[in-house]
């Protein structure tokens, strides 16, 4: 023992301060991590779930050589505070996932790589100058198309075809609602829908909107994938339902909650693979070297307990396309 120590000491004597530190392990990487939703709802968990699965697929484990710090901002409130908050961490890398609070950690920091999830349209929202190589500190994965848009429109009219008017809800300062609406809007006189455009931001502009909206006759909803919805899809599939109003969501857990249908893309695989572009960064990569990913899987869901309330058919060509079916 007392010839190890004296080794030792003669080590410390001769080795340089670079040597030393070479020895040492690495110090806990950052990440930090920004919702639109909230802390405890579920869907965010299973998102969350995902990202930690990823990173430790990749060799990450958090505790042993990553912390993972995430702020909230349910629907946009707050966001600007959050955003502010987990850079002023100094985190090795941001992870955002929305147009929204993409936009809001963007705001307080352009020198921080970060990745994005759940975005839309990564070019046309300005977040990144070209999806080959982004350039800047920005990368991610954009889980929509414009394409999309008309899938919800020939849904519609296949599950009620009596349709001839809908209403495209969602909030243009948590999504990019121009973009769904542009995508929906070129398309809707393919299936004869007339579009209401109707845009919301809270709760109470929902109740309004939805409302004023069955005041008329043969109306259906599309309700595309944003924060603000999101967050109050409970408060949506129950109005839906009191006004009869069919309705198509981009995301497959709404119709797990009682909504009627959807398409859209996996969340969860997202946040997965999200994982591997964290991983990539944190070993050296730059982010505006890494091109944004748009989606490759979609799935289809659909809701027949709701689908009879309504005194609608599921169309059996749709029960067959659906990747769910909620008896």
């Amino acid at each position: 023992m007392r010839r190890r120590e004296l080794l030792f000491g003669a080590f410390l004597a001769t080795a340089s301060p670079r040597t030393i530190c070479a020895q040492q392990p690495d110090r806990l990487k950052r990440l930090g991590v920004l919702a639109p939703l909230h802390e405890d709802d579920p869907e965010w968990i299973a998102r969350l779930s995902g990202l930690r699965e990823g990173l430790e697929k990749q060799g990450w484990s958090e505790g042993r050589n990553i912390r993972i710090d995430t702020r909230y901002a349910p629907g946009g409130v707050q966001i600007d505070a959050q955003a502010e908050d987990l850079v002023r961490l100094r985190p090795d890398v941001l992870v955002g996932y929305s147009v929204g609070v993409v936009s809001a950690l963007r705001r307080k920091s352009s020198t921080i790589p970060m990745v994005f999830a759940g975005v839309s349209d990564a070019v046309g929202t300005g977040l990144v100058a070209e999806v080959t190589r982004p350039g800047g500190n920005l990368t991610g994965f954009t889980t929509y198309e414009a394409s999309i848009a008309g899938k919800w429109l020939t849904m519609l009219k296949e599950i009620a075809p009596y349709l001839t008017r809908a209403a495209v809800i969602a909030n243009p300062r948590t999504s990019n609602y121009d973009y769904w609406l542009g995508s929906v809007q070129s398309l809707a006189n393919a299936v004869a829908l007339n579009l209401v455009p109707t845009p919301i931001e809270t709760a109470a502009d929902i109740e309004r909107a939805l409302a004023d909206f069955a005041r008329a006759p043969n109306g259906g909803l599309i309700v595309p994938p944003d924060a603000t919805t999101n967050v109050h899809r409970a408060l949506i599939v129950t109005l839906a339902a009191r006004h009869r109003l069919p309705a198509v969501y981009g995301f497959r857990f709404i119709v797990r909650g009682g909504g009627l249908m959807s398409y859209g893309t996996d969340r969860v695989e997202e946040m997965r693979q999200v994982a591997t572009y964290v991983d990539r960064i944190l070993r050296g990569e730059r982010p505006g070297d890494l091109p944004v990913q748009g989606p490759s899987k979609f799935e289809t869901a659909v809701n027949v307990k709701t689908a009879n309330a309504l005194g609608l058919q599921v169309p059996p060509a749709l029960l067959i396309a659906s990747d769910e079916v909620v008896e």
